[in-house]
């Protein structure tokens, strides 16, 4: 019993969002799975999630949906405005709900509760991995354990340790996130208003009285308290009525990132593998699509085969890249301001607005809908 080796499928790095949901959809799908975190108590994390409509469903698949209960509030309508056009961009989804908005904390406490209750979450772990080779016998409390794959979902700020290669693209921005509290019913309506200084997202918050929204403003520009309250007042006054900003702000530096393992047998999902620019909403939402396109790989390829690694890969690259490109393109035209950039906002707007087609693909885009 001594020289035991206990033997898992899987290995998870971290027990985030995407780390845990990735472990309960491998452990429903009967994969013996452990997950690693560093943390030892459940993080206080008091920010708002973008839930699109393929992760709602995902959620629902895991059973882990329900449990949320009320506790969502839903996104029935984008509104897109910019300082270069007159008119503002409107999407909505007849048949259902854009997406969802949920607390952070509320669903990682759900999605941990499921680990601890089937015993596959070990906390208190700083496991290094500067040094893994892999299908090596690796000691985790005193105990040796064997891996068949190592997943790490460690998030940005994963330690970039020899054997990742990430590719940063540094534009300097700083994001902002925080609440306010407003006169008005919000009409699960979503805003994305590009501003001169940077794009500023605006979604419905978890209230009974829906007059609580969550917001994420990214910039160059250093901002304080009275300067984002000023902001919001100025663009939501006449949709939310009296407005007051409640103050926990919170901020972190935006380091948008494509990043591909160079170790076989390792494989990275969610903020660990690529990390984009928050415009687009998506950056969690592609997280939840690593995991599908995981669950997709097991289902055609065993996990013993050579090229899986490439396969896996080779299902996310694409969108990731061009989520990447796409969001990273978009904040360089708004903030250049130049005659010709404010000439491709005005064509890209009068494009949209003109052809139903287009405006479908959109929102089938946003809800992830399309693969």
């Amino acid at each position: 019993m001594k020289n035991k080796i206990f033997k898992y499928d899987f290995l998870i790095v971290g027990a985030g969002l995407v780390g845990s949901l990735a472990a309960i959809a491998l452990h429903q799908k009967k994969f013996n799975v452990l997950v690693i975190e560093k943390n030892k108590i459940l993080p206080n994390d008091k920010r708002t999630l973008a839930v699109n409509a393929n992760s709602r469903d995902f959620l629902k698949n895991l059973g882990i949906w329900k449990e949320l209960k009320s506790n969502f509030e839903s996104i029935d309508k984008i509104m897109i405005k910019d300082y270069v056009n007159k008119d503002d961009l409107i999407f909505h989804n007849t048949a259902e709900s854009m997406g969802s908005v949920v607390f952070n904390r509320s669903l990682l406490k759900i999605s941990r509760d499921y680990l601890k209750r089937n015993k596959i979450l070990l906390t208190d772990i700083d496991f290094k991995l500067s040094n893994h080779n892999p299908k090596k016998i690796v000691s985790i409390n005193s105990k040796k354990y064997f891996f068949n794959k190592v997943i790490i979902s460690g998030g940005k700020n994963f330690e970039n340790y020899e054997k990742i290669k990430k590719k940063v693209f540094d534009l300097g921005h700083q994001a902002y996130v925080g609440f306010f509290n407003h006169q008005k019913n919000h009409y699960q309506t979503a805003y994305e208003i590009f501003t001169p200084k940077g794009p500023l997202a605006v979604l419905p918050s978890p209230n009974r009285q829906k007059k609580s929204s969550t917001f994420i403003f990214s910039t160059k520009n250093k901002e304080n308290f009275k300067s984002l309250s000023t902001l919001i007042k100025k663009n939501f006054y006449s949709s939310h009525g009296n407005i007051s900003l409640r103050s926990s702000i919170s901020s972190y530096p935006i380091r948008p990132h494509l990043s591909r393992s160079i170790q076989k047998d390792i494989l990275l999902i969610g903020d660990t593998a690529h990390s984009i620019h928050p415009v687009a909403g998506q950056g969690w939402n592609l997280g939840i699509k690593d995991i599908q396109a995981l669950c997709s790989c097991l289902e055609v390829h065993s996990i013993d085969n050579l090229n899986f690694d490439d396969y896996f890969f080779s299902k996310r690259i694409i969108e990731n890249l061009t989520y990447l490109t796409f969001t990273s393109a978009i904040n360089y035209l708004y903030e250049n301001q130049k005659p010709i950039t404010k000439s491709i906002i005005k064509a890209s707007h009068f494009t949209l607005s003109q052809f139903p087609s287009l405006k479908n693909l959109f929102i089938k885009q946003a809800m992830g809908r399309i693969s």
